[in-house]
């Protein structure tokens, strides 16, 4: 059994898809590029996909990851390049490897966001993002199948920031970015989570529903705040592989 795995994106309006509307997608992607696909066994057997950490509906996301199972060998490349053409526009099939490690989903331990605040002023923005970083805590409420529930949303945050975007026109309205490092804890600290606390730390509420973008997940670097790529060991792996057989090839007799 061969196991792949495949970061996608969730793009344009197709942000709006959920996990599951985007199972029944891949799942039908596959069957029209012929994947040799594994199943699971019993009464109503199912390909064997493996999601991780998929992303809230409504946001973008440029980092989504999965894993598959095959009965047969394929190239990680070409069969992304079948996957992604047989997926919608939005829902692109953007990287491919080989699973040559274990423990896909202990390598996303953090996120890198986006949000895109329409109508803020970046110095409204700097703010409270300012207010944000200097608490000590932040609670939040959130709705919960239980009822509202009450947590810190200021632990998991590693890092915020703002970007200022210059408007193209004097009457283009102002837009300010925050750029959101977060732990992946329990429960889950999301980028509306973290919008809740601006607004209850510095009253920061923007006109219009923040448009947010899931940049990068994978292992978090503590001492440098950054997020690793968490495909980059199955590749590493690939290499090291590859060059002990060229090695080997060079070293048996003609």
């Amino acid at each position: 059994m061969q196991r792949i795995r495949l970061r996608y994106t969730k793009r344009g309006r197709l942000r709006f898809t959920s996990h599951r509307d985007f199972q029944r997608a891949f799942e039908r992607a596959l069957r029209r590029a012929e994947v040799p696909m594994a199943y699971s066994a019993g009464f109503t057997p199912h390909p064997k996909v493996s999601y991780a950490n998929a992303a809230p509906t409504g946001t973008g996301s440029e980092a989504e990851y999965l894993e598959i199972a095959l009965t047969a060998a394929r190239d990680p490349e070409k069969l992304r390049i079948l996957l992604d053409e047989s997926l919608p526009t939005g829902l692109d099939i953007v990287d491919a490897v080989e699973a040559r490690t274990s423990g896909l989903a202990d390598r996303l331990t953090a996120s890198v966001w986006e949000l895109r605040l329409a109508g803020v002023d970046p110095a409204d923005a700097d703010h409270a993002v300012d207010a944000f970083n200097k608490a000590d805590t932040v609670e939040v409420q959130r709705m919960t199948k239980n009822g509202v529930r009450t947590f810190d949303a200021r632990a998991a945050v590693v890092q915020l920031e703002t970007h200022s975007e210059p408007a193209d026109r004097p009457t283009d309205q102002p837009c300010a970015i925050l750029r959101l490092v977060v732990r992946h804890v329990t429960p889950a600290v999301r980028p509306d989570d973290v919008l809740s606390g601006l607004r209850a730390v510095a009253d920061l509420a923007p006109p219009v529903p923040a448009a947010v973008t899931r940049l990068a997940q994978g292992l978090l670097d503590e001492e440098t705040g950054t997020v690793t790529d968490p495909l980059a060991p199955d590749r590493e792996a690939a290499t090291a592989l590859h060059t002990a057989d060229t090695a080997a090839a060079a070293k048996a007799p003609a």
